[in-house]
């Protein structure tokens, strides 16, 4: 299991509090960095032969590449509101800075393709949507998924859980290219990376379960805390738990080999059927997280 539940500092790498590349986590496309700025502080970051997004969990910066300016006005939490965001085309150089500091996710996607130039991402043009009901109720933020916001292979969207409830349910999986008996895709192969933040500081916890196929074993029951990363090369993956009185928080970061762009999952058949009672139950009432601000 440790080699897929990376705790907190665990996987730290120079001025990165986390460093997931595809050559550390053993696959081929997706990563990860979460980079924290004192006031006044800039980073440099070449983005190689991948696609990046600039996406701020705590305050603000401007990012500066090709002679493009970005500011991003970002926010005071991951529980507050949704942010704005930068894209970064692979092959290109860029200059993080934050007057007043930050934390500040980087997700990235490994690509051949070199067709979008810097972009900047508007915090009012990102969906929120409010998935689930009951006990499943959860909001999922979708900044960078097909519809959303154009990429070349990066997706990326961000699930918020209240306290008690289960979210990443029922189990899924996106690990192989499948269409059904007439040709219309079902599923596409897709490497995902969990990073996990949980209010109330160091108390706060969560669980995150990966199980595998009798055919592509894998076996993951990790309590999560702030800071921790898990990742799933294949598999079903749920739920996500977040414990009583403990907000959960997660960014989903996803990228794969298809030529196109798409999430497409399918549920474990053992626990599909949970979707048909959510028609009978209301979305909890603790959604939308921040509604003024998501609205």
């Amino acid at each position: 299991m440790s080699k897929y539940h990376l705790p907190a500092g665990t996987s730290a790498d120079g001025p990165y509090d986390l460093l997931v590349t595809p050559e550390s986590a053993g696959w081929g496309y997706s990563g990860l960095r979460i980079l924290t700025l004192k006031p006044g502080e800039a980073h440099a970051l070449s983005t190689g032969d991948s696609e990046f997004l600039v996406l701020p969990l705590t305050g603000s910066c401007t990012v500066t590449t090709d002679g493009s300016v970005l500011e991003l006005t970002g926010r005071t939490g991951v529980f507050a509101s949704v942010t704005d965001f930068a894209s970064l085309p692979r092959e290109s150089e860029a200059l993080i800075s934050s007057a007043a500091g930050g934390r500040f996710a980087l997700p990235s996607a490994r690509t051949g393709r070199s067709s979008l130039s810097a972009r900047y991402g508007s915090k009012e043009d990102v969906p929120v949507e409010l998935r689930g009901a009951g006990a499943c109720s959860r909001q999922v933020n979708n900044y960078c998924l097909p519809g959303t916001f154009e990429a070349e292979q990066l997706l990326v969207c961000e699930v918020l859980t209240p306290g008690g409830n289960w979210s990443s349910y029922p189990p899924h999986k996106h690990d192989q290219a499948r269409t059904d008996d007439d040709g219309n895709p079902v599923e596409s192969e897709l490497e995902e990376i969990y990073y996990f933040e949980v209010s109330g500081g160091e108390n706060g916890f969560g669980y995150q379960r990966v199980y595998g196929t009798e055919e592509r074993p894998i076996d993951v029951l990790a309590e999560v805390r702030s800071g921790d990363t898990v990742l799933i090369p294949h598999g079903w993956h749920g739920p996500s738990i977040a414990a009583p009185g403990y907000d959960l928080y997660y960014l989903n970061v996803m990228a794969g080999p298809g030529a196109d762009r798409a999430w497409l999952i399918c549920d474990d058949p053992a626990h599909g059927w949970v979707r048909s009672t959510w028609d009978a139950q209301d979305i909890d009432d603790r959604l939308p997280f921040a509604a003024e601000e998501t609205d």
